[in-house]
C-alpha cells in the first residue's frame, strides 16, 4: 500500500459530507481538479474505489462508507493529539474548530473579532449549519466547541449558558396583527407562518411553543435560512418565529414588526458546548472562558 496523506483524508471527508466534488472544493478553497486528484491518489493508495458518480453528484462505495467511519474516528484522535501538544505551547498560538447553528451567525463574527484582539495567535475554523447537522459534527468529534440554542440531551456534553436568546413572533408592519395589543396565543392559529426547515433549532422551538399552547401551526412556506424568511415576512407572505438577535436592523428600520403576543418573547439561552470527555486545548479553553465571561454583555450591546 502506498503512503497517503492527512490532506487526502481531509479532502475525502469533505467530499463525503457534501456528496459533491465542486461543493467540497468550495469548502476547501481549492479547485475541483485538485480535489479530484486528492481522491484519486487516496484510492490508488488503497487500491480500491471509494466514490462513484451518481448523476451530477457522487456517492460512496461500500468501501468508501467504511473508510469514512474510520477516517472520522482517526481525525478525532488526531484532534486530541493536537490538544495535548498545544498544552506545551500555551496560548502563543493554537487552532479551534468551532461549529455554530445558523441563527448564531448574526453575532458570532463579532465575538471572534473581540476574541482575536485578546489572542491574536489563535486561528479559528468556523462551520455554520442547522442544529441537526451541528449535533452530528459534535458527536463525531469534528468540532472542538459548538454554539447552539439548546443543550443536547442525547450526548454526554458540558454545556454552559453564556447569553440569552429571546424569540418572538414577527410580521410585516402592515400585517393585520401588527398593531393589535395583548394578543392571545390562540389567535395565531388563524394565520400562516413562514418557517425554518426540519432539523433547525428555531423550527423545533417553534413546534414546542405551539404544542404547549395547543395551537395548530399553519405553515405556508418552509425555508432554509433566516435571511430568506425575513424577506418573505417583509413581503407579506406570512408571520414567523425568529430569534430577536437576528432582526435588530429590520425592527429598528421599521421593515418588520414585533407582535404583542401573550407570553412572548420566549427567552432561552445560547450555550457553549463540547463533548464531556473531550480534552480542550488551551485555545479552546480560552475561547470558552471568554464567552462565559464576556459573551453575554457583548451580544446585548451588539444585537
Amino acid at each position: 500500500m502506498r503512503n497517503y496523506t492527512f490532506k487526502q483524508i481531509q479532502t475525502f471527508i469533505e467530499v463525503a459530507r457534501e456528496r459533491s466534488v465542486s461543493k467540497a472544493a468550495g469548502r476547501l478553497f481549492v479547485s475541483q481538479p485538485a480535489v479530484s486528484m486528492q481522491l484519486r491518489q487516496l484510492e490508488d493508495a488503497f487500491g480500491i474505489a471509494l466514490v462513484e458518480s451518481a448523476g451530477r453528484n457522487i456517492q460512496l462505495t461500500r468501501a468508501g462508507e467504511d473508510f469514512l467511519t474510520h477516517a472520522i474516528a482517526a481525525m478525532g484522535q488526531l484532534k486530541d493529539l493536537e490538544a495535548v501538544m498545544a498544552e506545551h505551547v500555551g496560548l502563543r498560538k493554537g487552532h479551534i474548530n468551532l461549529a455554530v447553528v445558523s441563527t448564531a451567525k448574526y453575532f458570532v463574527p463579532m465575538l471572534l473579532v473581540q476574541f482575536g484582539k485578546l489572542y491574536p495567535g489563535v486561528d479559528i475554523t468556523l462551520r455554520i449549519d442547522n442544529r441537526e447537522n451541528i449535533l452530528g459534527m459534535l458527536s463525531r468529534n469534528e468540532a472542538d466547541l459548538v454554539i447552539m440554542g439548546r443543550a443536547p440531551k442525547t450526548l454526554e456534553c458540558d454545556a454552559v449558558a453564556f447569553a440569552t436568546n429571546p424569540m418572538a413572533i414577527l410580521g410585516a408592519p402592515d400585517h393585520a396583527l401588527s398593531r393589535r395589543k395583548h394578543l392571545a396565543f390562540s389567535t395565531l392559529g388563524e394565520y400562516g407562518f413562514v418557517v425554518r426547515e426540519q432539523g433547525s433549532g428555531t423550527r423545533a422551538a417553534m413546534q414546542r411553543l405551539f404544542a404547549q399552547n395547543e395551537v395548530e401551526m399553519k405553515v405556508v412556506m418552509e425555508m432554509p435560512s433566516n435571511e430568506t424568511i425575513k424577506q418573505a415576512v417583509m413581503a407579506g407572505m406570512g408571520l414567523s418565529f425568529l430569534s430577536l438577535r437576528t432582526v435588530r436592523h429590520e425592527l429598528a428600520s421599521g421593515h418588520m414588526a414585533l407582535l404583542d403576543v401573550a407570553g412572548m418573547p420566549m427567552v432561552g439561552n445560547w450555550y457553549i458546548t463540547h463533548l464531556h470527555h473531550k480534552r480542550l486545548a488551551p485555545a479552546a479553553q480560552a475561547f470558552k472562558a471568554f464567552l462565559i465571561e464576556q459573551g453575554g454583555p457583548l451580544i446585548d450591546a451588539w444585537a
